[in-house]
């Protein structure tokens, strides 16, 4: 309960590193300024973990706990948020594991992909949702590989390869990876691909640790070890792994 853990007395050990938290409080803020300027965002946070442990090296969950106009005082690094093109390695992950490599060839081409709709996203009737996504810059560069769709973060191919290897999938897939709170396939569709589905900044973190370490996924923690005022320990966290991902993938 909140009274005993503030006057029992209790010696909690942390997973974080002073001077990386220091330095993650720094660039937070360095770059909200920069971000405020250019997209009119007020607000930013930080996760940095361990991926072989799990263990939780940072967290910066606002860029100043006391500003009130900015909802300082609310941890945004564990809020769900739209990662947007982070969001692509899952899928190109499970298009690793259906057999497709690096090299597969991928069409970075003008795509309408619901057939109810016309190639210049018309529907066929008023009830129908049209989706033809565009690339962050508007153009198509055409036949490209999987490494290079991915390396230049290309939109359309990534929906392509969604298509291909399917929503539920993908979802299972970035949640044994730790990725929580994707339930609703048919809310995000193809868009899933593109960061339409709201995740936590903690949970991309541990994610991608998983890339890291192998496709080991270590669980987050904060906490290392509670002790009583007696030295009696009460809680300790002992590191377990489990293998998500294929080393190849």
């Amino acid at each position: 309960g909140e009274e005993m853990l503030q006057t029992g007395g209790f010696k909690v050990i942390t997973t974080l590193d002073w001077s990386i938290q220091q330095k993650a409080e720094e660039i937070v803020g360095r770059y909200v300024k920069a971000n405020e300027k250019k997209f009119n965002a007020s607000n930013a946070a930080l996760v940095a973990t361990d991926p072989r442990n799990g263990h939780i090296l940072a967290m910066v969950g606002s860029r100043d706990y006391f500003d009130k106009e900015i909802d300082g005082n609310f941890n945004v690094a564990t809020a769900r948020r739209q990662p947007g093109s982070a969001f692509k390695p899952f899928v190109y992950a499970l298009a690793f594991n259906k057999g497709m490599t690096p090299s597969t060839p991928v069409y970075d081409v003008p795509t309408q992909f619901n057939s109810s709709c016309s190639f210049d996203n018309k529907p066929s009737n008023p009830s129908v949702d049209c989706y033809n996504p565009q690339n962050y810059e508007g153009g198509y560069k055409g036949l490209m590989s999987i490494r290079t769709a991915l390396a230049e973060s290309r939109n359309i191919p990534a929906v392509r390869t969604l298509h291909i290897v399917g929503v539920d999938e993908s979802i299972k897939l970035a949640e044994s990876m730790g990725v929580q709170n994707l339930k609703n396939a048919a809310q995000y569709g193809l868009s899933l691909a593109l960061g339409g589905g709201e995740v936590s900044v903690l949970d991309m973190t541990s994610a991608y640790g998983v890339f890291a370490n192998g496709g080991e996924k270590a669980n987050t923690t904060p906490v290392l070890k509670i002790e009583s005022n007696d030295s009696i320990t009460i809680e300790e966290y002992s590191t377990s792994t489990k293998q998500v991902l294929p080393k190849q993938t």
